[in-house]
């Protein structure tokens, strides 16, 4: 790496972080839970127990999303055989980074007091700051291993915003519910991941296809970030929903998706192929299209063997996209999507929103009881029908997957210019660009065979169709 790349990301880094320090010192301030006035806040509301704050009740559920984001993400992303450090450790850093610019940018779309002009914070901003992140983790997903650190944070930058646009659209002006984002975060951040894919598309990638393979510890270790996703994904789904029966419904819900989206990802992925064994990619990645499925309905009245269902026609189509849809992508429309965020998250997403639709058009008061208390049917929303309701939820699904695809065909646009430091086509999926490598390690990894080709439908193919 020379000098003049080599530099620019410490610069990024320490730039950024000053302007956060300004903008925070300027708009940023607790809210009347984490303020050190509580004591007088509880005594002017008449509350009498300190368990009332919001803490109590969201911290957990922000403990499981934060350990998702950072342990969840980043492991699963540690497939290839040699950009472990990048795919764990890149994902730390944008999220570190992305965190705080959301906190802003849905602070002043969502939490800004206009008498004063502060954005005040509490703890459900840190779960809706963790999601915002998961959108642009995801589109990660799509570019790992061809982008460098700084492309990374601009790609951040531009996604955090767009996330809190089309939120603050889908949410506020729609009035779309969407507890579990499969819209918001899925459907958005698999569309602007593949998008960024497509405007940076590397024909010459094959220079580094020694290195686009996965080794038996490094499955092992993505095998991780599958496991505590897919533990935690109730808590994703159920975090910043009504405290109740909705938050009590999401987690069942979702806990009864994802369970069955297991057994149904490893039957297609054993009859898949001609020696019936299973295929890691499959059980790394498909097994969780479940929880990405139901978070739109999560808090709906989908019931358990509904729930059952949509994980059942989840492992189907995540598994069968890996099969069919990605080679597809990658030879015809020339979409090389690294992690195959198609079939895991937009994919799943569409069919979340979908269901979510359906389920809000069909709703009714002898199974809700009342239907403000899932719906919100109140203010400028008091005469909403629920037929109403799944039209606007399928317009929100709409807009996300139009911001997904519109920004993150400027955004790649934006990252073609020459100045960010990318790496070369022969130096993609390569950790040695822009870590220090143990040399022992260079050396095992050099003498071990690579066991399978990550999204192994490239592995067989004819040779007049590479």
């Amino acid at each position: 790496m020379n000098t003049n790349v080599r530099l620019k990301l410490p610069f990024v880094c320490f730039a950024w972080q000053i302007a956060m320090i300004i903008l925070f010192g300027v708009f940023v301030r607790y809210n009347n839970e984490s303020d050190a006035h509580w004591v007088q806040n509880m005594a002017q509301n008449n509350i009498t127990s300190a368990i009332e704050n919001d803490f109590y009740y969201r911290y957990p559920s922000f403990q499981d999303v934060h350990v998702m984001i950072f342990v969840g993400f980043g492991f699963l992303m540690t497939f290839l055989k040699r950009y472990s450090f990048g795919g764990v450790g890149f994902n730390f850093l944008i999220a570190a980074f992305g965190i705080q610019w959301a906190l802003l940018m849905q602070g002043w779309f969502h939490s800004l007091d206009p008498s004063t002009g502060k954005i005040y914070i509490g703890i459900e901003n840190l779960i809706n700051a963790d999601f915002c992140v998961a959108g642009c983790l995801i589109a990660y997903g799509a570019v790992l291993g061809k982008v460098s650190p700084v492309q990374l944070m601009v790609m951040t930058l531009f996604g955090v915003t767009l996330y809190a646009v089309e939120e603050y659209i889908i949410l506020n002006l729609l009035h779309a519910i969407d507890a579990g984002g499969s819209m918001i975060i899925h459907v958005f951040g698999g569309y602007y991941g593949l998008a960024i894919s497509w405007v940076l598309y590397r024909p010459n990638l094959h220079q580094s296809k020694h290195l686009q393979g996965s080794v038996y510890h490094s499955d092992t270790f993505a095998m991780i970030g599958t496991l505590f996703l897919w533990m935690f994904w109730p808590s994703f789904n159920s975090a910043t929903t009504y405290h109740g029966d909705g938050q009590h419904r999401a987690a069942i819900n979702t806990y009864l998706c994802l369970t069955s989206c297991v057994l149904t990802t490893v039957a297609i992925s054993s009859l898949s192929q001609k020696t019936g064994k299973l295929d890691m990619v499959h059980i790394q990645n498909s097994t969780l299209a479940g929880g990405v499925a139901m978070g739109t309905a999560a808090v709906f009245m989908v019931s358990p063997y509904g729930a059952l269902i949509v994980g059942f026609c989840c492992g189907i189509l995540s598994t069968m996209g890996y099969l069919y849809i990605s080679p597809f992508l990658e030879k015809t429309l020339k979409i090389h999507d690294t992690c195959g965020i198609h079939n895991l998250h937009a994919m799943p997403g569409v069919i979340g929103g979908i269901v979510g639709a359906i389920t809000a058009a069909t709703a009714s008061e002898s199974v809700y009881g009342m239907l403000i208390n899932t719906f919100d049917f109140t203010g400028n929303f008091k005469d909403r029908t629920v037929f109403a309701q799944g039209g606007y939820q399928a317009a929100g699904m709409c807009v996300a997957m139009v911001f997904g695809i519109g920004g993150g065909a400027i955004v790649g646009a934006i990252l073609r210019f020459p100045i960010w430091g990318d790496p070369a086509d022969e130096n993609c999926n390569d950790d040695d660009v822009y870590w220090e490598v143990p040399q022992d390690e260079e050396d095992q990894l050099e003498s071990v065979p690579p066991i399978l080709e990550y999204c192994n439908y490239m592995t067989n193919k004819p040779e007049d169709e590479s």
